[in-house]
Order: C-alpha cells, then sequence, then structure tokens
C-alpha cells in the first residue's frame, strides 16, 4: 500500500469512527431526553392525584361528597 492509499484508509477509517461516536450521542440524548419526558409524565401524574384528593377533600369537609 502506498503513502496515498494509507492516508485514504485512515482518513476512512477516522471517518467510520466519526460517524460510530456521532451514533452513541444521538442514542443517549435520545434515551436521557425519554427519560425526562417519563420523569414530567409521572410528576404530573402525582400532581394531578394530590390535586384529586384536594379536592375529595373538600368536597368531604363542605359535605358535597354525599
Amino acid at each position: 500500500m502506498d503513502n496515498s492509499q494509507n492516508l485514504s484508509y485512515q482518513a476512512g477509517q477516522a471517518k467510520g469512527q466519526a460517524q460510530e461516536k456521532g451514533n452513541q450521542m444521538m442514542n443517549s440524548a435520545a434515551n436521557i431526553a425519554q427519560s425526562a419526558k417519563e420523569s414530567l409524565q409521572e410528576a404530573g401524574q402525582q400532581v394531578q392525584d394530590k390535586a384529586q384528593g384536594a379536592a375529595e377533600a373538600v368536597k368531604n369537609a363542605t359535605g358535597l361528597n354525599k
């Protein structure tokens, strides 16, 4: 293999490694986004449950729940 072929091979290797690293970073970002989405959904559900509980407590305290 002459010098130009060697340089071309090394450039191809570097390009492939950079693409793979980019793919790994994209997958990592997607996983982080999914985790954040799930956390927010869970927090929203907890807030909704607490609000429902508070509404029921008010109904019970005022006698509207009978």
